[in-house]
């Protein structure tokens, strides 16, 4: 399964993105989608998942981010951003169902990430 982001860029302060994350390749089942970013010196971090219809998101982003998924591409609608929102936004996938502890959830596909900055 191969994952490819798309969507990041410059944003300012306040303003919206929306990512995109196509997966491709042999996809038989329905794949849970997440989405992690990293900023420079920090821990990668958990955004967003989505697996059978449920989504989880952390409490950084709750209320501002949505994560949706139709077929086998995932989106992150990303609005009132922040500069700490600011980093590379990486997209993973597994054929698995993670829960709750779906930050800590080892997932088999991961996509190469999309820069987003939020700046003035």
């Amino acid at each position: 399964v191969r994952l490819v982001e798309s969507g990041g860029g410059l944003v300012q302060p306040g303003g919206s993105l929306r990512l995109s994350c196509a997966a491709s390749g042999y996809i038989r089942d329905n794949l849970a989608m997440v989405w992690f970013r990293q900023a420079p010196g920090k821990d990668r971090e958990g955004v967003a998942c989505i697996t059978n219809g449920t989504t989880y998101y952390s409490d950084a982003v709750k209320g501002r981010f949505t994560i949706s998924k139709e077929e086998n591409t995932a989106y992150l609608q990303m609005n009132s951003l922040q500069p700490e929102d600011t980093g590379v936004y990486l997209c993973a996938a597994d054929r698995g169902k993670p829960s709750r502890l779906w930050i800590y959830y080892p997932y088999d596909y991961w996509g190469r990430g999309t820069q987003v900055t939020v700046s003035a």
